[in-house]
């Protein structure tokens, strides 16, 4: 199964955090970020790997998720082999602000890393964002369903 995602993440207080290469002690404040990421292998491996406390830091949402502050609130997903990453990046950006450079170093946008200062505005720019795109999606208690 291939498709895109995105996290949906709380950061219970505000915090400086080494990004791997990215940014040396950024800050990354209390709210909610909402991570967007594509899958074109396995989507539900993927997926479970973001969910998993144990995974060896290589994309540099492993080293944001690394933080005892940090944990993933909801995933909203579709299901396609079709590339949308970039396009919900861009709509979910004008809602938010960009964490220039994260998530975005084999493509050509700014950021696939927003920050809302709430949870129902960064849930509600996602939605927003694939309803813009004429993309069905699916939460994450679905996909809890569907691997049962």
């Amino acid at each position: 199964m291939k498709g895109t995602y995105c996290l949906i993440i709380s950061m219970k207080k505000s915090e400086k955090l080494d990004i791997g290469h990215l940014h040396n002690m950024h800050k990354y404040r209390k709210g909610y970020y909402v991570y967007i990421g594509s899958a074109m292998n396995s989507l539900v491996p993927r997926l479970n790997r973001h969910l998993s406390d144990e995974k060896k830091m290589h994309w540099h949402i492993d080293y944001l998720l690394k933080s005892p502050d940090c944990h993933i609130r909801d995933i909203l997903f579709n299901i396609s082999e079709e590339r949308i990453e970039c396009d919900l990046a861009e709509s979910i950006s004008k809602d938010g602000e960009e964490i220039p450079g994260f998530g975005c170093s084999d493509c050509s946008c700014s950021s696939h890393l927003i920050y809302f200062k709430r949870k129902r505005d960064a849930l509600a720019s996602t939605r927003n964002a694939y309803e813009k795109i004429d993309k069905d999606y699916h939460n994450l208690s679905y996909l809890k369903k569907s691997i049962k």
